[in-house]
């Protein structure tokens, strides 16, 4: 069974037993946290597809980890003007183990 999920203004495809990254949510790390925007749940037999979310359906899981993504360096250079800027950004992430898919 897999379910596709909206989060952090992405979508992101699980299946139960799995671990994924999503944008930062609240919570400590061992909280349980429920994903309620499902758009799509299959596995079993016919997929259900929402429009635009899939009624009653819900995704469970625990907070694995709160962390930060590797160092992205940005560099802005224009030739022959002496202009550059050296920027650095490392994104926030939260890691999720999905227990169930409900619904």
């Amino acid at each position: 069974m897999y379910a596709v999920i909206r989060t952090g203004g992405k979508q992101v495809r699980v299946s139960p037993g799995e671990a994924v990254r999503v944008e930062k949510l609240p919570g400590a790390v061992g909280e349980a946290v429920e994903l309620g925007e499902v758009l799509l749940v299959g596995g079993d037999g016919d997929a259900r597809i929402g429009q635009p979310l899939v009624a009653g359906a819900r995704v469970v899981g625990t907070i694995t980890a709160q962390d930060r993504g590797p160092k992205i360096t940005i560099f802005k250079m224009k030739r022959r003007k002496g202009y550059r800027r050296k920027m650095g950004h490392r994104q926030s992430y939260t890691e999720i183990r999905v227990e169930r898919i409900e619904g």
